[in-house]
């Protein structure tokens, strides 16, 4: 059992550190497009949460609280990544030309 613990916090880590090293080199323009990518396919990890949610018997009061936090955090990176797409496709539309005003007002 605390093998497989063991084993579960190692793949933690080391995930983290590879995770900081590939974003750490993508440069600052490409950044916020990757990001709100990746948050929306956060999703997987609400699915997920949702699933062994459903599937174990008898859970304890611990692995339910862990499951909801799963759920409301996955849930707030999946709008968050979608709130900065909305945000960065909003720099790149048009702005509306300035309403054009007659000389005879002056």
């Amino acid at each position: 059992m605390y093998t497989e613990l063991l084993s579960n916090i190692a793949i933690l880590v080391l995930s983290g550190f590879v995770g900081f090293a590939v974003i750490s080199k993508v440069p600052n323009t490409l950044h916020t497009p990757l990001m709100s990518g990746t948050n929306a396919i956060h999703g997987i990890v609400v699915l997920g949460a949702l699933v062994v949610l459903g599937r174990i018997e008898n859970p304890s009061v611990a692995v339910q609280i862990i499951l909801f936090v799963a759920v409301v955090f996955g849930t707030l990176n999946v709008i968050g990544g979608f709130v900065v797409t909305d945000r960065m496709l909003g720099m790149f539309k048009s702005k509306p030309a300035p309403a054009k005003t007659s000389g005879a007002d002056k």
